[in-house]
């Protein structure tokens, strides 16, 4: 054997010695690698269906039409701004705040459970049965809480929940609560007028504007009323002291400029807290003045005595015979002072059988023709939507004119009465009233004429003869200086279907300054007692009282100043023969 063939050999042998471990170094290597790769494609195939998931949830949710509601109100009225409401000298009467409200999307919330037990720990008053039902399903939106503070949404906002979400509203303030809550009326939760100058003031402009969500960015001119709030409170509270003092169940007054037809004050209470709304739910708290209808007693003997006179049928001066009562058939109305007296002492004792006798004069159609000519038998122009329908006969019988020409058998609202009286007072112009504040030149395009200017000095004439010499006199007493006159109404309550002997309404309407006359005023008590043994029921007592003593108030608010001079007076005393 060569030495040649000895190397080979022992190449061989030593192949042979590592080829077995060089193939098993490989076959690890090679399985590994194949494993890796087989990761790869599994999490790229993994990455893919993951993106694909995504895409097409981004898809589908691109294609889902957004809730623009919550709870069926569009999100664009619930964000909405309400224009400012100011008084005729520029005080806030009402005005938008800016509160968060609590929502949720219950379809984005992830864990109910987590949610709802997060969300007690900020407002524990919320009920948990409530809240999980509102926090599951696919819904878009849903509402949880209504205006909280900033505080509390910060709160749960640090919470981190997802779904759980705040909106911007705008939330109605009233500075001036109870003072003007007839009139302002009230909003909803969603901050759209529900009553009152806030509904009118929808119906009117604003609902375009919300319809559409133009609202919540737009800058919105305040609105200007007519009312002057100082005179609002101060006949706000004289009406709270008069029902507390003569014990009265609920009372009402109105004061208008008599050239404009601007309502300076309305108040009616009981009445309610506009910033409470709940509290306007009590069923006596509507608004006498426009939406209740009264039997206004002799206070519409003005209205028949100036219907009469304006007719023709009688003068100032006329004498009526009033001696005996009114027969028609087996009833007699029988109520006065069965003598013979001027039409001036008609009114000044408020003589029931002599207003009869003087409608008999003019005819009942004339005296029902005068109930249109003064409105009496539509509802009121103002602008609140509480507005009810008088209460009057298309054609009067003869008892029924009988009774209607001293005030009964028929029902108006105190603001019809008002309006007329305006009209008696300011040479014979009826001017519709508002509630927002009007130029002269407006008001004289809407008056209309319904007496003459002659007409209108003779009820001025017995206005402030009833003041000096009759029923009003307790009134002068509170309001001397003033030139003030009117006439008292008393009126017994229908209960039951029967007139009560023991329970009435006592209405005092009255004018001011008579020699240069710009306000009329109306005052009503339900069911005011005697004050004292020495006293009655009757609207001289009472009313007559609460009207000198607020036109005593108001009047230096609204620039006329008390008089020291007797000419005036004294020519109407002269005219009555004194």
């Amino acid at each position: 054997m060569t030495a040649s063939d000895n190397v080979e050999k022992a190449g061989l042998r030593s192949h042979a010695a590592i080829s077995p471990a060089t193939i098993h170094i490989q076959g690890v290597a090679g399985e590994r690698s194949h494993l890796m790769r087989s990761r790869i494609r599994i999490v790229a195939v993994l990455t893919v269906i993951g993106f694909l998931l995504i895409g097409a949830r981004l898809i589908q949710l691109g294609t889902v039409e957004v809730d623009q509601t919550i709870e069926g109100v569009a999100r664009d009225i619930i964000q909405a701004s309400r224009p400012p409401i100011l008084d005729r000298n520029g005080v806030m009467l009402a005005v938008d705040i800016r509160v968060p409200s609590l929502f949720a999307e219950p379809r984005r919330i992830i864990d109910v459970e987590e949610a709802v037990e997060g969300l007690r720990t900020v407002l524990p008053d919320l009920d948990e049965q409530w809240l999980r039902e509102h926090l599951t399903g696919e819904g878009g939106f849903a509402w949880i809480r209504r205006e909280l503070t900033p505080a509390i949404e910060e709160r749960i906002m640090a919470l981190g929940i997802p779904g759980i979400d705040f909106i911007q509203e705008s939330k109605r303030f009233y500075p001036s609560g109870r003072d003007v809550a007839h009139i302002i009326g009230g909003v909803n939760v969603d901050n759209q007028g529900i009553a009152g100058m806030e509904l009118a003031i929808d119906r009117k402009e604003l609902a375009v504007l919300q319809e559409v969500g133009l609202a919540r960015d737009a800058v919105l001119e305040p609105k200007t009323l007519s009312i002057d709030i100082r005179v609002q409170h101060a006949v706000h509270e004289e009406l709270l002291r008069a029902i507390e003092r003569f014990q009265a169940i609920a009372g009402a007054g109105v004061i208008l400029d008599i050239r404009t037809g601007e309502v300076i004050a309305m108040v009616s209470l009981p009445d309610f807290d506009p910033n409470v709304p709940v509290t306007a739910l009590d069923k006596d708290s509507l608004n006498r003045i426009t939406n209740g209808t009264f039997e206004l007693g002799s206070t519409f003997k003005t209205m028949t005595i100036a219907a009469a006179l304006d007719s023709g049928a009688v003068a100032l001066n006329d004498m009526i015979d009033a001696r005996e009562g009114v027969r028609f058939g087996r009833y007699v109305l029988d109520h006065g002072r069965h003598e013979i007296m001027s039409v001036s002492d008609v009114f000044r004792y408020s003589d029931n059988i002599g207003t009869i006798r003087i409608m008999q004069a003019m005819g009942k159609e004339a005296l029902r023709s005068f109930l249109g000519t003064a409105g009496f038998d539509r509802r009121s122009p103002i602008e609140l939507p509480e507005r009810a329908m008088p209460r009057v006969p298309n054609e009067f019988s003869d008892v029924g004119a009988a009774t209607a020409s001293y005030g009964y058998g028929f029902a108006a609202t105190p603001m019809h009465m008002a309006s007329a009286v305006g009209a008696l007072m300011n040479g014979g112009y009826y001017v519709p009233p508002t509630l927002f504040a009007r130029k002269d030149a407006e008001a004289g395009q809407l008056s209309q004429r319904i007496v003459s200017p002659q007409t209108s000095a003779d009820m001025i004439y017995l206005f402030r003869m009833n003041a000096l010499l009759g029923s009003g006199r307790r009134m002068e007493m509170g309001g001397v200086g003033y030139r003030a006159g009117g006439k008292t109404g008393t009126a017994e309550k229908v209960i039951e279907g029967r007139y009560s002997k023991t329970k009435n309404i006592t209405v005092f309407t009255s004018a001011f300054p008579l020699d240069a006359p710009r306000y009329a005023m109306l005052i009503m008590l339900d069911e005011a007692q005697a004050e004292s043994a020495q006293s009655n029921r009757e609207a001289g007592w009472n009313v007559a009282v609460v009207s000198g003593e607020i036109i005593a108030r108001i009047a230096p608010m609204i620039g006329i100043s008390p008089s020291k001079s007797r000419a005036f007076d004294a020519s109407i005393m002269a005219k009555a023969g004194h």
